[in-house]
């Protein structure tokens, strides 16, 4: 559980762990094969050790028979490992110069005794020698020692070999490794255990100011993070909701900036608007004049409809945007859009095709004007960016209870990268075409405002879908 709750950690936690866990962890292996080994090396010497004195003894027991014929000498040898009284724990053998078994203290019985090399290297160095590794015979793991037996003649008669099995001084290290090795577990765990709780302390509240930082990258200014701590990470937080309030502080002077500029231009944009109808209606004003006033009629519209936008921007950012709704004929509303804005697209030579049908569409409680200014403003974004394409597609269904509105348009479409962005405030992409930034921004929220959605996406075969889906009851 342990393991799978670490894989589920986040990045920086968890190389944080796996980093503290293999460097502890390299440690204690290093330490648990270090006291195995000394272990191993001290049982092991002083069991050496005692069974070399033990045969240094009996070579000095025999050389203190020296005044014996060599049959009673040899003779000796034979009683000598016969009745050897630490039989119990190691085995004394007698065995010739030619390494043949001739007694031993676990019983009389002659033939080849085992072929270590210490058997052969103590006849000819005259001196004690070890062993230590498997029997051939059983292969069982056992530790000799063979001491040279001389008779007065200074001829070599055989050896005394002491014999044990290393199997309780290997159990004894086993249990050592063991013991060491859950030490290292327990410190292991402790390691973990301890890294992890400090690991929390510092991850919860970096990912609490993660979390406030990213509402705060999606337009939640003012938002405040809450932190107990007292160290660099407090400090943190404290510069965060500093930068939150000064943020804060500074979208509400640019809202009431834009709302202010935005009440003090329609007065003038009216007086514009008004007069400009006023002297197109002169008959006798030439033809000069007349484009001119035209296009000052033109240009005076277009910016009443960006003032409008920015209106209801400011509105929308300080949360006074309301909706008056009533049931509505939503068909009705859209069809209505769609004709009055198609004459107006025919005139630039786009084409703007409703696709009709017979299905039922019910009322629904709507902000018909609301939604009117939607429409109007796909359909002039169609236009204005996709209207290369000279075609536009409109067309309303019933969908799953709810009233779905698709707008295509058959220009350039947009870039992949910059679909999650377009409806952002103030965002235009990489398209040059004139325009505030913030129509779609708008339109998504008087969309949201209903409990709808709003999406926009490439078309199959080039051009951009642009998707409304409003609820039929909300």
């Amino acid at each position: 559980m342990k393991i799978k709750s670490m894989l589920n950690m986040g990045g920086l936690q968890k190389r944080w762990l796996l980093n503290t866990a293999s460097v502890v962890l390299a440690l204690g292996l290093v330490c648990v094969l270090t006291v195995t080994a000394s272990f191993a090396a001290y049982y092991y010497s002083n069991m050496q050790s005692d069974m070399e004195t033990r045969a240094n003894a009996s070579i000095a027991f025999f050389s203190a028979n020296l005044d014996q014929t060599y049959g009673e000498f040899y003779q000796s040898c034979i009683t000598y490992a016969q009745t050897y009284e630490g039989k119990d724990r190691i085995e004394l053998q007698f065995v010739d110069r030619d390494g043949t078994l001739v007694a031993s203290s676990y019983g009389q019985w002659a033939g080849k005794s085992s072929a270590t090399p210490e058997i052969a290297e103590a006849i000819q160095t005259r001196v004690v020698q070890p062993f230590m590794g498997r029997d051939p015979d059983t292969n069982e793991r056992i530790l000799a020692v063979s001491g040279p037996v001389i008779f007065a003649n200074g001829e070599v008669v055989g050896v005394l070999r002491f014999v044990t099995s290393t199997r309780l001084v290997d159990g004894q290290i086993l249990l050592v490794a063991f013991t060491s090795s859950l030490v290292l577990l327990a410190v292991m765990s402790v390691v973990l255990v301890s890294s992890n709780y400090y690991l929390r302390s510092i991850m919860n509240p970096v990912a609490e100011i993660t979390e406030k930082a990213k509402r705060i990258a999606n337009g939640g200014y003012g938002v405040q993070i809450k932190t107990a701590y007292k160290d660099e990470i407090g400090d943190l937080a404290e510069t965060i909701n500093e930068m939150s309030n000064k943020i804060a502080q500074n979208e509400k002077m640019q809202a009431e900036f834009i709302s202010q500029l935005s009440h003090e231009l329609r007065t003038p944009l009216t007086v514009i608007n008004g007069w400009s109808e006023t002297l197109l209606a002169d008959e006798n004003m030439d033809a000069d004049t007349r484009q001119g006033l035209k296009i000052i009629s033109s240009e005076a519209k277009r910016l009443t409809e960006m003032v409008v936008e920015l209106l209801d921007f400011s509105r929308m950012q300080d949360g006074r945007m309301t909706l008056a709704v009533e049931p509505t004929d939503i068909r009705g509303e859209f069809e209505d859009t769609v004709y009055m804005y198609g004459s107006r697209l025919a005139q630039e030579g786009i084409q703007l095709h409703y696709v009709d049908n017979d299905e039922d569409i019910p009322e629904i409680p709507c902000d018909a004007k609301r939604l009117r200014q939607v429409f109007l403003n796909i359909l002039d974004n169609a236009a204005k960016y996709g209207g290369s394409g000279k075609r536009i597609d409109a067309s309303m269904h019933y969908e799953d209870d709810s009233v779905v509105v698709r707008i295509r348009d058959y220009g350039p479409g947009i870039p992949e990268d910059e679909i999650p962005l377009v409806k952002k405030k103030f965002y235009k992409g990489s398209n040059s075409v004139r325009g505030t930034g913030i129509g779609l921004a708008v339109c998504d929220e008087i969309v949201e405002m209903h409990g709808g959605t709003l999406t926009l996406e490439n078309a199959q075969g080039g051009g951009t879908l642009v998707t409304v889906r409003l609820p039929a009851a909300h």
